[in-house]
């Protein structure tokens, strides 16, 4: 089982304000482990990061709301992120993992504790969770009627191999972490294309996270901007981002979050740009039902 490195615990403060109501429309929840063991055959060790941690983070960021993603780590155990979400309050929601296994009683208590979406994992290094294609397609007919978004973590593989799988679906569909971009194609890049071609669509989101990842020129990451960019300029209204804490499967240096703010900033110069994908695009996408609604831009 692989080991990763942990995130940095000392949140530093972005350069630029963040809008009241922002969203980080990704972070992930580990532990306590005493309570909330991984799955044995889990893809990977992780550190305990608590939800208490989580929102310190967010505090230090200006971050106001959330999206808590169920990890792989966990398979269809959604123990820990149904507790993180009681203790999150009502400016954050869930997005699980649903398979046939996860029974209609299950199903709705999630949706009551605030789950709205159900995330579909194609990551080659977590092969023993990769879904079929029957199987995509039974969730997506069992949870759109609730309302769920879908989503798509494609990172290593051709997109092209899923998305066909729900382009004929009437639901918000969000794709992870850029898409599977290739950087070293730079702006040829095929899966670069095909992703633009499906924000086209009007159905079809992207998350800006893990620019830093996919970076080949290092820190500060200036390499992802031209990319995350041009994905604003196809489709300003349906971009969102995300910090994806505490960056599992990260073999490191890992990024302080407050980093990925600043880079951001650099993807979105403008304020009323940073805050349409800080604070409306993700109202518009997620519905956040804390009795606060962010302004149009």
């Amino acid at each position: 089982m692989a080991e990763y490195a942990p995130f940095v615990p000392d949140t530093q403060e972005p350069q630029q304000p963040t809008p009241a109501l922002s969203c980080d429309s990704q972070t992930h929840i580990f532990g306590p482990a005493d309570r909330f063991p991984t799955k044995p055959d889990a893809a990977y060790v992780v550190y305990d990061a608590t939800v208490e941690a989580m929102l310190a983070m967010h505090k230090k960021l200006g971050i106001e709301r959330g999206v808590i993603v169920q990890s792989t780590a966990y398979g269809t155990d959604h123990g820990a992120l149904l507790e993180a979400l009681r203790i999150a309050g009502p400016g954050y929601q869930g997005c699980g993992v649903v398979n046939d296994s996860v029974d209609d009683d299950e199903l709705a208590r999630m949706h009551e504790a605030g789950v709205r979406g159900a995330r579909f994992n194609f990551h080659p290094k977590l092969k023993n969770a990769l879904p079929t294609a029957d199987e995509v397609r039974r969730t997506a007919q069992r949870v759109v009627p609730l309302g769920w978004h879908l989503k798509l973590h494609m990172n290593g593989i051709d997109p092209r191999q899923v998305t066909p799988l729900l382009e004929d679906l009437d639901t918000d569909v969000v794709i992870d972490h850029m898409g599977p971009l290739q950087y070293g194609l730079g702006a040829g890049d095929p899966h670069f294309h095909h992703v633009q071609d499906l924000l086209r669509r009007g159905n079809w989101w992207v998350m800006l996270s893990n620019g830093d990842r996919r970076s080949v020129a290092g820190r500060p990451w200036d390499d992802a901007t031209a990319y995350a960019r041009q994905y604003i300029d196809v489709a300003p209204e349906r971009v969102l981002w995300a910090t994806d804490w505490p960056h599992p499967l990260h073999a490191g240096p890992v990024p302080n979050d407050g980093e990925l703010m600043d880079l951001l900033a650099r993807y979105a110069p403008d304020p009323a740009t940073r805050e349409q994908i800080l604070v409306t695009n993700p109202q518009k996408l997620f519905r956040f039902e804390d009795g606060a609604e962010g302004e149009a831009v």
